[in-house]
């Protein structure tokens, strides 16, 4: 790490990382493993309670553990005040984030509001959420991301995984492919702004997208080995960013195209599909080898157009142009914005849009 980086920084990391096939039955081992109390509340979905908290709940109810289960609609500040109020009512010690994304940045925000341990257990994997100290969090008709704790434990069950929608996967490997453009926006910023960088976290995460690139071919549907290798890249990527203390490793330019993209068009594609497409148009502007970011999520089965990602081309030169904006605090290769005509390069070169 440069000696300008933040001194004696906390660096959170999960206690127990499980990755494997039937492990949510492990669940109540974790629990007294980390030493974590008996009232638990668990966070979820409406299709994400039948899918994995039941059992969840089962299981702890079965060891003696007093469980309660909240059914969260939205990733919203509400939300996190309504789960708080409940975890309070009931003496909670810890919470459990069961679902593909919302419930789990739900229970994160909230564990940490509250100060007791949170254990991420992902029924998707669609980005590098399910592991980060980052919640996205809706607020005065805006998401925003906020630093919250890392999880306490990761529990991966990849034949749950295995059987969401391979689109989510698919939106995962986007995901952690544009850790190429954010390493590089972070050096970029570390050059001009002198940014503290962290070379370890940037390594990291730069790996963990070239595993990714190199191995596409490999990653179809129905395949507990690909589920594997993309949520051990989504806990890497995870990891880098609890190192940096910052998202930089994972989130640069691409992440604010997908951001402003949400601000301009009337529908998003899924969060992983939007950055991967991003990744290419700043792998361009970076002046680095966008076909390759192109093939892979090609490879993958991921969106590398508007048409794919279901977004009307003048929304995406709206968001290249709106991008720079989003997080003005963050030097990018963006600087200080593009012209209309310049995204209309971009865009149109790297066939984004015909």
């Amino acid at each position: 790490m440069h000696d300008n980086a933040i001194k004696n920084k906390w660096m959170q990391l999960p206690r127990d990382i499980l990755v494997g096939h039937g492990v949510l039955g492990e669940v109540t081992e974790i629990c007294r493993d980390l030493k974590l109390g008996d009232n638990a509340l668990i966070v979820t979905g409406k299709k994400t309670r039948t899918i994995a908290a039941n059992t969840i709940r089962d299981a702890l109810d079965d060891s003696n553990y007093a469980v309660e289960v909240i059914t969260s609609t939205a990733a919203s500040r509400d939300e996190v005040e309504r789960v708080k109020d409940m975890a309070s009512l009931n003496n909670t010690e810890y919470l459990l984030g069961v679902g593909s994304g919302k419930s789990i940045d739900v229970a994160k925000l909230a564990a940490t509001e509250l100060n007791v341990p949170f254990l991420s257990i992902p029924t998707a994997a669609s980005h590098d959420g399910i592991v980060s100290s980052r919640a996205s969090i809706l607020h005065d008709g805006k998401t925003t991301s906020i630093q919250a704790n890392a999880p306490m434990a990761v529990i991966a069950d990849t034949a749950v995984i295995a059987e969401a929608p391979y689109r989510l996967l698919a939106a995962g490997c986007g995901d952690i492919i544009s850790n190429c453009t954010a390493v590089l926006d972070w050096e970029l910023a570390h050059r001009l702004q002198n940014v503290p960088f962290s070379e370890y976290a940037a390594a990291l995460a730069k790996m963990t997208a070239d595993i990714l690139i190199n191995s596409a071919d490999s990653i179809k549907p129905d395949l507990e080995s690909s589920v594997r290798m993309v949520v051990k890249a989504l806990v890497s990527s995870g990891v880098a960013m609890s190192i940096a203390g910052s998202s930089r490793p994972a989130s640069g330019s691409e992440h604010m195209f997908s951001h402003a993209l949400n601000t301009v068009a009337p529908i998003s594609a899924f969060h992983g599909e939007q950055c991967g497409v991003g990744s290419i148009m700043m792998m361009y502007l970076h002046g680095g080898d966008w076909k390759t970011i192109r093939h892979a999520l090609q490879e993958i089965g991921a969106p590398t157009t508007a048409e794919e990602l279901g977004i009307e081309d003048r929304y995406i030169l709206e968001a290249l142009v709106l991008s720079h904006t989003i997080r003005p605090e963050r030097y990018t290769i963006l600087g200080t914005g593009l012209t209309r005509d310049a995204a209309e390069i971009v865009a149109r070169t790297t066939k984004v849009i015909p």
